[in-house]
């Protein structure tokens, strides 16, 4: 009897999971999803706050598919412009010697799959979706050789997966049964604000036969956000109040350091 409740709480979990997910699943314009989708997907939370006690959070995707098939899941961050820098050992001195400046690279990149990339598609297919590291265009701002490039790009993608920004390595997706699937992805405490984008792949023969996209906000709250939203909108403001205050600290500890 208490093996007979288990398997049917079980399945009563996975059921309720399956029917949760259908009416936040969307497509691309935010229009339901027909019964007969071949993919549904959404997320644990379309919202991350950022505040003084955040330490990082997991972001957990999930879905369901019509049948057998390949699954590709790939968050990509707010893009900005970024320079990398090369250091040389000058004199005993570290120095910056030569730099490359990027124009569009996401604050945030991760993919996971079932399998490994190569095997789930072609190389023109995943290049035009940009799945996969090898598959990202990050252009440079200046006509640069063609032999300089690569390594500051490898550097690039070095520094951003040391600061957990950059999943340098494929997630794996993994089914919970015939149908149901799920992923995780780890944001580090250090993630940018900005608006986030969800993309979930169903491949079959190396061709894709269904993709959902979903955005996921990243926001500051409480004071942060106050700082955050004056210095972008008065930021003459913003400066002048971060110079009285920096005062004010000064006076303040040579007041307490004449008082001791």
């Amino acid at each position: 009897m208490a093996l007979w409740s288990g398997q049917l709480f079980g399945a009563a979990f996975w059921v309720a999971v399956f029917l949760a997910a259908i009416p936040f699943c969307g497509t691309a314009r935010g229009q339901a999803v027909p019964k007969d989708a071949p993919l549904i997907t959404d997320l644990s939370t379309h919202l991350i706050t950022i505040n003084s006690s955040f330490t990082g959070t997991d972001l957990l995707i999930y879905g369901a598919v019509d049948q057998d098939g390949d699954i590709v899941v790939v968050v990509r961050g707010p893009a900005e412009p970024i320079v990398v820098r090369r250091k040389e050992k000058i004199l005993g001195v570290w120095v910056n010697s030569a730099s490359v400046g990027f124009s569009r690279v996401p604050t945030y990149y991760a993919v996971a799959a079932t399998r490994g990339l190569n095997e789930i598609s072609s190389p023109s297919i995943l290049g035009r979706l940009r799945l996969g590291f090898e598959h990202l265009r990050f252009e440079p701002d200046t006509e640069l050789p063609a032999a300089v490039v690569p390594s500051f790009r490898k550097a690039m993608i070095e520094q951003r997966a040391r600061a957990g920004l950059f999943h340098d390595q494929t997630e794996k997706v993994v089914f919970l049964g015939p149908k149901l699937f799920r992923v995780e992805f780890e944001f580090p405490a250090n993630v940018q604000v900005g608006t986030y984008q969800a993309e979930v792949y169903l491949f079959r023969n190396k061709q894709v036969v269904a993709a959902v996209a979903t955005p996921l906000f990243v926001k500051k709250s409480g004071l942060e956000q106050g700082l955050f939203d004056l210095s972008r909108q008065h930021a003459a403001l913003y400066g002048v109040l971060a110079i009285v205050l920096s005062l004010a600290a000064g006076w303040i500890g040579n007041f307490v350091m004449r008082r001791v």
